[in-house]
């Protein structure tokens, strides 16, 4: 049976869709232009250490699992840009871009992937489960949606502690046949709790297409949020200041009181579900199309187009970020490996 080419629908990925027909659309968020810059570069910096942790993956330098984020860069920048350093956010096994653009050490993270003592976890928790408490990162997790209890926990304790602080929880499209997810989405429909659950719909729950594994009715995906009265939002998950804007919405109505938000964003993983997978169930000619996507160029475009950056800004930045990759990956390299005297440190009974 022939592969089908799975291509963004143009209602999910208007802005970028409409930049590749050379009607691009104006930048309307409300931040200044340094704050824009800075976008682009998160972005630049978290593929740089996408590819670097792929590259040492392979060469056995990196033990476990590791799932990259390549293409999907705008989701983790534009909804951590709608964000306090104090709010809080959870994660999932695609994790390492949502705790960098939280603001996460790129050195410590490289070191964590690697298994040394200078990385968030001590080495102990690997590619899929680094946390920082202090930045308000709350772990990514291996478990599919196994953030979610956390996400609305951490969102219930902002209540009533009065805090004013927002939890953002972080999901894949597999997680939306999760059992879990209709537990908190239920609680938090309920309480009013001041959360925004994000999905990112990269077409794709490990081989398995999103269209053949997920039932939706009219609605489409808005439809599972409507189902308890939440209110739902799509974005185009390939443009970063379409991120922004759509999870900014939640965020401003969960800390005016108003309760939690989804948010839909269609995006796409450049490589398989983990480094090695052999990518044998999408036609080879679907990641060359999304390629035209790629939300880093595009956004640089934007940026030249508008006047706030120029072409050598762009190739400094991207510099800079292969600079800060390379320099964390040496960090990691000479860091110490944990001691086996502290084996049993940080566990809970």
């Amino acid at each position: 049976m022939a592969k089908v080419i799975r291509k963004p629908s143009a209602p999910a990925l208007s802005r970028t869709l409409a930049r590749l027909e050379g009607t691009t659309l104006p930048i309307l968020t409300g931040l200044a232009g340094d704050r824009l810059t800075d976008m682009y570069k998160r972005m630049a910096l978290i593929r740089q250490f996408e590819e670097q942790a792929a590259a040492l993956y392979r060469a056995g330098r990196i033990r476990g699992v590791t799932h990259t984020y390549q293409g999907q860069e705008a989701v983790a920048v534009g909804a951590t840009w709608c964000l306090t350093d104090d709010d809080y956010i959870t994660s999932t096994h695609r994790g390492h871009a949502h705790v960098l653009a939280k603001g996460a050490d790129e050195r410590r993270c490289m070191a964590e992937l690697m298994g040394k003592a200078t990385g968030y976890c001590k080495g102990r928790g690997g590619s899929m489960h680094i946390a920082d408490l202090s930045r308000g990162i709350l772990g990514a997790n291996g478990i599919v949606g196994g953030g979610m209890g956390i996400a609305i926990g951490s969102a219930l304790a902002s209540q009533l502690l009065g805090n004013g602080r927002i939890t953002v929880c972080f999901f894949g499209d597999g997680a939306l046949n999760q059992g879990i997810l209709h537990e908190v989405s239920n609680l938090a429909a309920i309480w009013k709790l001041p959360c925004v659950f994000l999905c990112e719909n990269n077409l794709y729950g490990m081989s398995g297409p999103v269209d053949t594994m997920l039932a939706l009715g009219d609605e489409g995906f808005a439809g599972r949020a409507h189902a308890f009265g939440i209110p739902a939002v799509e974005c185009d998950g390939m443009d970063v200041v379409d991120v922004y804007l759509a999870v900014r919405e939640g965020v401003e109505r969960a800390r005016a009181g108003g309760g939690p938000t989804y948010v839909f964003a269609h995006t796409y993983r450049f490589l398989g579900h983990h480094v090695g997978d052999p990518l044998s169930y999408r036609d080879k000619e679907e990641p060359e199309f999304w390629r035209r996507l790629d939300p880093i160029p595009n956004f640089g475009e934007l940026l030249v187009t508008q006047g706030i950056a120029t072409a050598e800004d762009l190739a400094t930045w991207d510099r800079q970020a292969v600079e800060r990759i390379e320099a964390a990956v040496s960090y990691a390299e000479t860091s110490p490996e944990p001691s086996v005297d502290t084996v049993t440190e940080g566990l809970f009974g």
